[in-house]
């Protein structure tokens, strides 16, 4: 049980850094520091888009409108945080034993 609660874990590190590619991929597009014209950049911004948007969505749909400050992802981050520390703290010592 303890491996499959490693597998989540390392999912879930995983996604928190697709979340953070995803956001600087924003800042650099949104700032023109990158070219939007280049067809690979836009196959990143495509995949970091299609990767963390169905998490998101849910998100945005809860929070009010800052004005062009998007903070969904810092919330999801927090999220999975949280949900790490639960695994870590609650979940995983019950499950010590199997």
């Amino acid at each position: 049980m303890t491996a499959l609660f490693n597998v989540i874990l390392i999912a879930l590190d995983l996604y928190f850094y697709i979340i953070i590619a995803s956001a600087i991929f924003s800042w650099l597009y949104a700032f023109n520091i990158i070219n939007s014209n280049n067809q690979i950049i836009n196959s990143i911004g495509r995949a970091l888009y299609n990767l963390t948007e169905p998490a998101l969505r849910p998100i945005r749909r809860f929070l009010p409108d800052l004005g062009g400050i998007d903070i969904s992802p810092v919330i999801l981050l927090l999220g999975i945080i949280f949900l790490r520390q639960i695994i870590i703290l609650n979940l995983m010592p019950m499950f010590r034993g199997y």
